[in-house]
């Protein structure tokens, strides 16, 4: 059993430095509780909020040990939503994709830990402003939403940065890491651990329909692209500047670069790609995953993903001279 310590398995208890993302939809309760039974941490994807879903989830997690994630702009709508979820007391929230402020003392005040995701310099300021215990520097690569700035330089300007202004943060980072080799190149750039997406995204565990988990394994690294045609399609408000990457596709192909025309068709096009999702057509509606899909050639236990990405590092680590991790 490989245990592989950090910063960040000191500060969360934990035996391994790897942090599932809290995707949306397909990052349950019993993917959340694979990887913190793994040694890990799971964290359950809170999404745009659905509180009976947040609850069969939590149910599902078994009473492990795990954390939770929301997408902040629209936790805004429904504040309410993350005292109900506090009293499940998880490890740690997570807040993505706004404003963490409103938030920051209501999840302190229960002793979790608070992880803010980060896509430039000025979101790493605001979660050193609001006292975050874990920073997430989220490259472009990642799959779901985020910005533009690349794994491999936006992690070592946040290290730096923390360094300076907050030296007691951690530092997660995220976007097309789906092995051990990532994993280890992270922590060499600076990172305490790493948060993953894709990789975990096609695990046994994973909410995730089997076309869309096939669809993966036939896609590489190109097979992706980063679009704001999903959100247009669901009439999801999503703020400027981020978009999604998921998956080429014939729906892709044909709304992407023509975003006012889908918008004018929206009335038929929106129940379209639903009904396309819950058919898990995988042609016809957004396929969630990113860069990492080119490393990724079979479906498997998350347990088994975790624990092999943490051997792999610790070998890699091991080969290279070792590495200052403290």
């Amino acid at each position: 059993m490989t245990r592989l310590a950090t910063r960040l398995t000191r500060a969360l208890d934990l035996r391994l430095p790897i942090v599932s993302a809290p995707m949306a939809f397909a990052g349950g309760g019993a993917l959340a509780a694979a990887v913190s039974r793994a040694g890990g941490l799971g964290l359950i994807g809170g999404g745009y909020g659905d509180p009976s879903w947040l609850e069969q989830q939590f149910a599902a997690a078994s009473g492990e040990r795990v954390g939770v994630g929301f997408i902040t702009w629209s936790l805004r709508k429904s504040p309410s939503m993350l005292t109900d979820v506090l009293k499940y007391r998880p490890a740690a929230v997570m807040l993505s994709f706004g404003d963490p402020r409103p938030f920051a003392e209501e999840i302190r005040g229960t002793g979790a830990a608070l992880i803010c995701q980060c896509q430039d310099m000025a979101h790493v300021m605001d979660a050193v402003e609001v006292g975050a215990d874990v920073v997430v520097a989220q490259g472009a690569e990642a799959g779901g939403h985020g910005a533009l700035r690349g794994t491999l330089s936006f992690v070592p300007e946040v290290a730096d940065y923390l360094a300076a202004h907050a030296p007691d943060a951690l530092l997660l980072a995220a976007g097309g890491i789906g092995d051990g080799r990532g994993l280890a190149a992270a922590l060499m750039l600076g990172a305490d651990g790493v948060l993953v997406g894709t990789r975990l995204w096609a695990s046994t565990e994973a909410l995730v329909k089997e076309r869309h988990h096939r669809a993966i394994l036939e896609t590489d690294g190109d097979g992706t692209l980063r679009t704001s045609t999903p959100d247009i399609a669901r009439q999801l408000p999503w703020p400027r500047g981020f978009t999604a990457r998921v998956r080429r596709n014939a729906f892709t192909e044909r709304w992407h670069g023509r975003e006012a025309q889908l918008e004018a068709a929206v009335a038929v096009e929106g129940p379209r790609y639903r009904q396309a999702f819950e058919a898990g057509d995988p042609d016809h509606t957004a396929v969630w995953f990113g860069e990492a899909a080119g490393v990724i050639h079979a479906i498997e236990p998350a347990g088994s993903i975790v624990e092999r990405m943490a051997a792999q590092a610790s070998a890699r680590l091991r080969s290279h001279g070792g590495a200052d991790l403290a």
